[in-house]
C-alpha cells in the first residue's frame, strides 16, 4: 500500500513539471460593415387659407346739447376809504438842544450830559465819575448812517493797599493766655455832608386825543345762486361686432420611408483549449 502511494506522487510531481501553459491567439473581430441610410428632407406645403377680415366697428357720437350756465349777476361791493385824521402828536423832526450837569464833591457825584439836533444829526457828550479816579468821557454822533461814539478817560487809576483795621497783640511764651488780645478799632471821623436835594420837574402830561373817524360798514353782496339743469341726452346703443372663424385645411405630412439596416452576427472563431490532463 505505501509503495503505491509513494509512485502516484512521482507521477504527479513528474507530470507537473512536464506541464506548460498553451497560448491562446487574441481572437480579432471585424467591424460590421453597413451603409448609413438616407432620410429624405419632408416637404411641407404652406396652407393656403384667406385672411380674415373683421370689419371695423362704427360707433356714432351721442348728440346732446352743451349745457348752458348763466353767468352769476352779483355787484362788486364798493368800500369806502376810511379817514383817519393825524394824531396830535405826531411832528415832524424839529432842531432841539439841551445840557445838564451834577457836581457833588460830598457824594462822589460828577456827572453831565449834552445834546444837540438840526432835525437830521444828533450830536452830544457826557462823562461819569468812575470809582478808580478816573473820569470817563463819551462823545457820539448819530444820523442816517448810524451811532459813532468816541470814549475817552481823564486822570489816572488808583487802588488803595488793604490794610486791616485792627493787629493782634502777642505776649511772650511764658504768659501765653489761651485768649488773644485784640486792639480797638481806631476811631475815625465819619465824613458829614449834606444831603442834595433834586426838585422834580414840572412839565405837563401831554393829553392824547383819540383819532375819530367812522368805522366803515361793509353790505353784504347780493346775487342769485344760478340754478344748473342736468344735461339730458341718450345713451348710444353699439352693435356687437361678429368675427368669422377662417377656413383653411390641415397640412397632412408624409411619413418619410427608409429600409431598417439588417446587421449581420459577427462570427468568432472557435477556441482549442487542451484538455484536462488525466492523472
Amino acid at each position: 500500500m505505501n509503495k503505491f502511494v509513494i509512485l502516484a506522487a512521482l507521477v504527479a510531481v513528474v507530470v507537473g513539471a512536464e506541464y506548460t501553459t498553451p497560448a491562446y491567439p487574441a481572437p480579432t473581430y471585424s467591424a460590421p460593415a453597413y451603409s448609413e441610410p438616407a432620410y429624405p428632407e419632408p416637404a411641407y406645403s404652406k396652407p393656403a387659407y384667406a385672411e380674415p377680415a373683421y370689419p371695423e366697428p362704427a360707433y356714432s357720437k351721442p348728440a346732446y346739447a352743451e349745457p348752458a350756465y348763466a353767468e352769476p349777476a352779483n355787484a362788486e361791493p364798493a368800500y369806502a376809504e376810511p379817514a383817519y385824521s393825524k394824531s396830535d402828536y405826531e411832528y415832524e423832526p424839529m432842531p432841539y438842544s439841551f445840557e445838564w450837569a451834577v457836581k457833588d464833591e460830598p457824594s462822589y457825584n460828577d456827572y453831565s450830559h449834552k445834546q444837540a439836533s438840526d432835525g437830521k444829526v444828533v450830536t452830544g457828550s457826557y462823562r461819569v465819575a468812575l470809582p478808580d479816579g478816573r473820569t470817563q468821557i463819551v462823545t457820539y454822533r448819530a444820523d442816517e448812517n448810524g451811532y459813532v461814539a468816541d470814549v475817552k478817560y481823564e486822570g489816572e487809576a488808583k487802588y488803595e493797599e488793604y490794610k486791616p483795621a485792627y493787629k493782634t497783640a502777642y505776649t511772650t511764651e511764658s504768659s501765653y493766655s489761651t485768649e488773644a488780645a485784640y486792639v480797638t478799632e481806631a476811631a475815625y471821623t465819619k465824613p458829614a455832608y449834606s444831603e442834595s436835594t433834586y426838585s422834580k420837574p414840572a412839565y405837563t402830561e401831554p393829553a392824547y386825543s383819540k383819532p375819530a373817524y367812522t368805522e366803515p360798514a361793509y353790505s353784504k353782496p347780493a346775487y342769485t345762486e344760478p340754478a344748473y339743469s342736468k344735461p339730458a341726452y341718450t345713451e348710444p346703443a353699439y352693435a356687437e361686432p361678429t368675427y368669422s372663424k377662417p377656413a383653411y385645411t390641415e397640412p397632412a405630412y408624409a411619413k418619410p420611408a427608409y429600409t431598417e439596416p439588417a446587421y449581420a452576427k459577427p462570427a468568432y472563431p472557435e477556441s482549442n483549449y487542451p484538455s484536462k490532463p488525466a492523472y
